[in-house]
């Protein structure tokens, strides 16, 4: 009987003794710097890396992208005047084209985040919500966006989209004027990299609330308490 009883007792003291000395390690972190902006780039990397972004470029968001209100409404005649189905063709294409572009920007985006510099990484950690990308999007966005316009470019070229553009713009552009942007590849690079800040945006709420998204034991050590 005793050789059954004390195995047993290991058995259940032991994990017991070991879960314990492992919160305790947790329980006796001190943030500091260095962990709190490795760990922010890890999180936005993860993001970035997260998911598809298929779909996500639909016919109503290309065209409030592309056009300004005023042509919106010459977009809708143009549709009653049996020119849907060009404007459809258009706007799937260049979705398709979006999406992968958006899967070309995963490297260029990464890269970003890597060489990204935090001024104050512990007040991006403390500040909670989408801190952790609206600093991404304000400090490098601009970058990204212009890294991404090559790839969109190229994207354009390979669905032979720039003349359909150009086809489609020729009855609005009288009635724009200086309103309508002819950049299609800048344009698109805008919606690419929006698109895929909104993706990182939803992971780092996701790693900031729900401990199962914290993937890393950096990520745990950071995110699992209130630095405030």
């Amino acid at each position: 009987m005793k050789k059954i009883f004390i195995p047993l007792i290991f058995a259940i003291v032991l994990p017991a003794t070991y879960s314990c000395s492992g919160a305790g390690r947790l329980a006796g972190y001190k943030l500091n710097e260095q962990d709190a902006a490795a760990a922010i780039r890890q999180m936005l990397q993860i993001g970035t890396q997260n998911g598809s972004l298929t779909g996500a470029f639909s016919k109503e968001t290309i065209i409030s992208t592309l056009f300004p209100s005023s042509v919106a409404k010459v977009l809708n005649t143009m549709q009653q005047l049996g020119l849907t189905n060009e404007i459809d063709r258009f706007t799937t294409t260049l979705g398709t084209a979006a999406e992968k572009t958006a899967n070309n920007a995963v490297p260029i985006f990464v890269s970003g985040i890597t060489n990204i510099r935090f001024n104050d990484a512990m007040r991006i950690i403390k500040n909670g919500g989408t801190s952790g990308t609206d600093y991404l999007r304000a400090t490098i966005g601009s970058d990204l966006r212009k890294s991404i316009t090559p790839a969109m470019q190229s994207a354009l070229d390979e669905y032979k989209l720039n003349e359909q553009w150009e086809n489609l713009i020729k009855p609005v552009k009288g009635i724009a004027g200086n309103k309508l942007n002819l950049d299609l590849a800048n344009l698109m690079a805008g919606i690419v990299s929006e698109k895929m800040f909104q993706k990182i945006a939803e992971k780092e709420v996701e790693i900031r609330n729900n401990a199962s998204a914290r993937s890393t034991n950096l990520l745990q050590k950071v995110f699992s308490r209130n630095w405030n």
